[in-house]
């Protein structure tokens, strides 16, 4: 789809036919999207572009947002047309190897944060599943503990552990390669363990998501199988040998999958040996997180 932005134009006219470019193909958000890619072109935040509402731009600057513009025409995502994503008042790098980090998962940690045993005496944590490793690094920025990072993916431990780099946080966090908890130790037991692992029904990917998710976001870090659960059951497997007692578990769900899960719990109830378990709703009222301590002895 043609832009028809001339250079010409002023600041302000470019972001109008930009955000109607968007528009016309479904972006919910375009007039924000508009912007973000032209202040990535021009190195200014959104409110310098108003300030310079006024002012044209040079050709090659031009040049370049149109074809950043014309990938966003085509639903790639802005986070994987810029490499960046904002998350916890921090910049992370992302890729199309890994999620793009979500508010979803700010509560997933905002819960981790508050709800875990105090009382625990400091101890490694895990992030299982760790993708770009927004999880270990704010842990281990929040925490100050050692952190151990899993994934199966290479190309996304390479994602994460450049933004370990980048965050100073790589002496705090091992990165492993593994499907689940396969390459740890067996000795391995952990305080605190998070998770955000693919959850989404296959069916659903196919028919039901956005394109940006469908088309562009790994389908490895998003297939929960036929129900959304298969990972989530060999997770619950896991456990048992992973989480010390008086230890937490926190996990990220779909919304609709509340009631499975916690049959889940149920059904494992016995060789978890956990004290508690519960489904936490987040700021906008959808079943999200699901915690559990295990048995304190």
């Amino acid at each position: 789809m043609a832009t028809n932005i001339q250079e010409t134009e002023l600041v302000a006219d470019i972001l109008l036919k930009a955000a109607a470019s968007l528009e016309q193909v479904g972006v919910s958000q375009a007039r924000i999207d508009a912007e973000l890619l032209l202040g990535y072109c021009l190195n200014k935040s959104r409110t310098a572009l108003y300030l310079a509402s006024t002012d044209r731009i040079d050709e090659q600057s031009l040049e370049r947002f149109s074809k950043l513009l014309q990938r966003r025409i085509l639903r790639e995502p802005v986070a994987y047309i810029t490499g960046e994503q904002e998350f916890w008042s921090h910049s992370f790098k992302v890729s199309p190897d890994v999620l793009i980090p979500r508010p979803e998962t700010e509560f997933l940690i905002e819960t981790a944060l508050s709800r875990s045993n105090q009382k625990l005496p400091f101890g490694k944590c895990l992030d299982l599943c760790c993708g770009s490793g927004i999880i270990a690094i704010i842990l281990a920025l929040e925490l100050n503990r050692e952190v151990v990072a899993v994934d199966i993916s290479a190309g996304a431990l390479e994602i994460a552990r450049e933004n370990g780099l980048r965050h100073g946080v790589l002496d705090s966090i091992s990165f492993i390669q593994s499907d689940l908890a396969s390459e740890l130790a067996v000795d391995s037991l952990f305080g605190l363990i998070v998770s955000n692992p693919p959850y989404v029904c296959s069916q659903e990917i196919d028919n039901d998501l956005e394109p940006e998710v469908a088309l562009f976001e790994p389908r490895l870090a998003l297939d929960g199988g036929r129900t959304g659960l298969d990972l989530i059951i060999r997770i619950l497997e896991a456990l048992p040998a992973l989480l010390c007692p008086g230890g937490d578990f926190f996990m990220e769900i779909g919304s609709q999958q509340a009631a499975d899960v916690l049959d889940l719990f149920h059904s494992h109830k016995k060789s978890l040996m956990y004290d508690s378990v519960e489904i936490l709703e987040d700021y906008s009222g959808r079943d999200r997180v699901v915690h559990m301590r295990r048995e304190d002895r």
